[in-house]
């Protein structure tokens, strides 16, 4: 096989503007499994007695979980494979919950050639809701 197959775009090919969604309906067993990869065990997201008690009355998924979705919209579409992350913010602003489909939007607003950089415009939505909005900065390969 050809590697060059599994690249992504080119700095060449890329325009601002230009942007990717990747859409995940997430399960219980995703929130689980993250908790246990992440050792992140807040029964906020494990606990639905507990959970009932807080603001969101009820288990959410975590915020790292839907935040990562943000990593495979970038790292498999736009700019796509040989990315390398430089730096990404993050604002959360609403919960997810199990059962959602969470949409990871990234949209290409600055490009910088001399340091073969692209910014992008991150969110992740629930239906029209923004859920996480953030910047990121990704290094595009030679």
């Amino acid at each position: 096989m050809d590697m060059k197959e599994l690249n992504g775009y080119a700095l060449e090919e890329l325009k601002v503007g230009m942007s990717a969604v990747y859409s995940r309906t997430i399960t219980d067993t995703d929130l689980r499994n993250f908790s246990g990869v992440s050792g992140d065990t807040n029964p906020m997201h494990l606990n639905e007695e507990y959970a009932q008690t807080t603001a969101f009355k009820g288990c959410v998924v975590h915020g790292m979980l839907t935040a990562s979705l943000l990593s495979t919209v970038i790292g498999t579409k736009l700019p796509g494979p040989g990315c390398l992350y430089v730096s990404q913010t993050l604002r959360f602003k609403a919960p997810v919950h199990v059962g959602e489909t969470v949409y990871a939007k990234a949209t290409i607003t600055e490009l910088l050639p001399e340091k073969r950089r692209a910014t992008l415009h991150t969110q992740c939505l629930v239906k029209d809701v923004v859920v996480l909005d953030g910047e990121a900065v990704v290094q595009l390969p030679k």
